[in-house]
Order: C-alpha cells, then sequence, then structure tokens
C-alpha cells in the first residue's frame, strides 16, 4: 500500500471522509486507489497488524496498535491522550516547551519536535516513530519526507470542526468507540451546564489578547463552540467563514456579551487583563480571565473538558 503516492487519483479516493457518526477506516478494497509499493521490510520497521485510513492525501496504510506516535497538531495531542496514547513527540505553539500541563503528568514525557508551524524533521525521525499525524494546511509541503519515516496520516485542516478532528485521530489510532464515548460525555456535560444555570438566551465572547490588538473568537472556534455548547450564544457580527476576528483595542465594546472571558498565561493574576478591557468595565457586566494553554490551544476532549470546567466554575461565583 502506497504511503507516499502523489500521482492522481480518482476524487472519490482523494476526498477526505470526516464524518462525527462514523469512523474513518475503510477497507481493504480501498488498496485500489493507490500503487503498491515498498512495505515494513523495505523501510526497516517491523511488520505489525495494520489498517488503512483515508485521509487528505490518500489513503495510507498504519499500525493497528501504534506505539510510537508523533503528532503535530493540538487537537491531535489532546485527542491521543484522552484516548491513553501517549505520543513520543508533538510540536509546540510558539514560546511553549512542553506539553500543557492540563494534560496531565503523563504527557510531561513527550519531547517536543518545534513548533506547530514547522516541525523538525531531524528531531521527528531521532524518535523513530510508527506512526505520524498532521494537517495538509500546515504541513503539506512536509509530507514526503513524513512518509518516508513512518505511516503518515494528514487531516484536512485545523480549522475543521474539532469534534471531526478528534475522530479523523481515533481512527488513526484505531478507537474510534473510545473518542464517540469521549464526545458524548462532552456533550452530556454540556446540557448539565445549560440546564443548571439557565445560560439559554444569554451571550458569551471570548477574547484573546495580542499585540495591542483584540482577537475576539467566533462560534465555529473551539473555545466559542464550547460555550455555545454549553447554552450560551455568541454576539452576532461578520465572521466571513473565519473562527476569530481582530479588533483594535479602541473598538474594545464590540466585544460586549453577558459573559465576557479574556484568555491569559497567568489568568490568577489580575493585571494581565489588558487596559483596553480592565478601562472598560463599565462594558461588561460579567469579565473573567482563563488559561489560554487549553482555552485556545487545548483543542480536545481534555481541553473541552477544562474549559467547561471553568465556566462551571464562572457561573458559580
Amino acid at each position: 500500500m502506497d504511503r507516499l503516492n502523489g500521482s492522481k487519483r480518482d476524487p472519490r479516493c482523494v476526498k477526505l471522509a470526516l464524518s462525527v457518526a462514523a469512523g474513518l477506516v475503510v477497507t481493504l478494497a480501498a488498496a485500489s486507489c493507490a500503487t503498491e509499493t515498498g512495505g515494513p521490510e523495505e523501510t526497516g520497521q517491523s511488520a505489525q497488524p495494520e489498517h488503512v485510513v483515508e485521509h487528505a492525501r490518500g489513503v495510507t496504510e498504519v499500525p493497528t496498535a501504534p506505539e510510537r506516535v508523533v503528532v503535530l497538531e493540538p487537537v491531535q495531542l489532546d485527542t491521543a491522550v484522552a484516548l491513553g496514547v501517549i505520543p513520543v513527540g508533538s510540536t509546540t505553539f510558539a514560546g511553549a516547551t512542553g506539553a500543557p500541563a492540563y494534560l496531565g503528568a503523563d504527557a510531561a514525557a513527550i519531547e517536543s519536535v518545534g513548533p506547530v508551524a514547522e516541525p523538525n524533521i531531524e528531531e521527528i525521525a531521532a524518535l523513530q516513530p510508527d506512526l505520524i499525524l498532521g494537517t495538509e494546511t500546515r504541513h503539506g509541503d512536509l509530507y514526503d519526507q513524513l512518509s518516508a519515516i513512518a505511516a503518515t496520516a494528514f487531516m484536512a485542516s485545523q480549522s475543521d470542526p474539532w469534534q471531526q478532528s478528534v475522530q479523523f485521530v481515533s481512527t488513526a489510532l484505531n478507537k474510534p468507540e473510545e473518542a464517540q464515548r469521549l464526545l458524548a460525555a462532552y456533550q452530556e456535560r454540556c446540557e448539565e451546564i445549560a440546564d443548571t444555570y439557565g445560560t439559554v438566551g444569554k451571550t458569551a465572547q471570548l477574547i484573546r489578547p495580542r499585540d495591542g490588538i483584540l482577537t475576539l473568537y467566533g462560534p465555529s472556534s473551539f473555545a466559542g463552540s464550547t460555550l455555545e455548547c454549553a447554552g450560551f450564544t455568541t454576539p452576532p457580527r461578520a465572521w466571513n467563514g473565519e473562527i476569530s476576528v481582530d479588533i483594535s483595542t479602541e473598538l474594545v465594546g464590540e466585544a460586549q456579551a453577558d459573559l465576557v472571558v479574556v484568555t491569559s498565561a497567568d489568568p490568577g493574576n489580575p493585571a494581565t487583563m489588558p487596559d483596553a478591557v480592565a478601562n472598560s468595565r463599565d462594558l461588561f457586566p460579567r469579565l473573567q480571565l482563563v488559561d489560554q494553554s487549553y482555552w485556545i490551544a487545548g483543542v480536545g476532549p481534555l481541553g473541552g473538558m477544562a474549559v467547561l470546567d471553568d465556566i462551571e466554575a464562572i457561573l458559580q461565583q
């Protein structure tokens, strides 16, 4: 089965079948969509059971029970840990030195393989992975090099609904049923919060301050969708298909909502509230600092539950 074939295929074989209701494992009949080339013996990897995954670059045979996984996206890291598969390597966001603390002690030993936007090929190869997961939009230029190292499967985009990305990762790791249980638990928690605290009909807005601007996150973003899952509505504006929009600090009033949450690297420190927001408290009846390590970067089942924990704690105040 070709892990590296870049030749044209039937569009039916290339189309990324992301569905929250079903896994992405396809039958071995999909092998006709690619040309067979070197197997495990030729690449130096030991033979082990495999299953076929359809992804952004076609179809690829991946280990049924991978033992050394490298992930290049936050949602892939979060989901793998949630499924009990601790990667040997992961990318990090700029300034980060390791896996986010919210992932727990088991994730502390995960090796960094460079920033999300620019993974280090040599560091990935040194970890001798048997599976690499990435994203076409961010890592497409590296696919051939990564596929020469190990079985590689790419999501189409990091901007896809995060639940679909969870399904993709769970299929690659051969744990789709476990992922369904995680997503069901997340949905049940959302409904419980909405019912308990009467959030339906109220608005909420997430603000991320950076470089003298304010980034407002919309309903299709990870944190925005979690606020909406918990019953809130994001104030309407023209999102133009994007997960967020930047505004100048002079337009801070556009962030008004019943609940406004502002991300911070140190949410326990009130001084990290941006001046534009802190000086406009009359516009915000309910204002709260939250941890950016999972509200922004914690995309996945574990991050989702951490955000819901914060939402409930805020509503209990």
